[in-house]
């Protein structure tokens, strides 16, 4: 029986990468996909999306350390051209793939296969 949780990380995943915003759609899809790279996703047939070099850096810093990120990364995208939501969208597409490349990771290790 499927938990009725296992379906959050997709809904959130397919909101975040539909809903209208900011950024495009395929920045969005970029960033996550980059970001999850990052973290431990095993690379599919495509490499490391390509990404403006500041949003590059930004979310190798998100998705490697997050604890690191300052206000003067945040003025760097804003000074890019990126607005508030721009920034928050890209922050929230780095989180969500780093975060679901690592729970993949650990439910592949509990079920032994990772």
């Amino acid at each position: 029986m499927k938990q009725p949780t296992a379906a959050y990380p997709d809904a959130l995943l397919r909101a975040l990468m539909t809903a209208p915003g900011d950024t495009t759609a395929d920045l969005r899809r970029a960033i996550e996909t980059r970001a999850g790279l990052l973290s431990g996703r095993r690379p599919g047939p495509t490499s490391y999306p390509d990404l403006p070099a500041t949003v590059a850096a930004y979310v190798e810093k998100v998705a490697l350390h997050a604890y690191r990120v300052t206000d003067a990364d945040i003025d760097g995208l804003r000074e890019a051209g990126y607005s508030e939501d721009a920034v928050f969208e890209i922050t929230l597409s780095a989180a969500l793939g780093a975060g679901l490349a690592r729970l993949e990771r650990g439910m592949a290790a509990l079920r032994g296969t990772g």
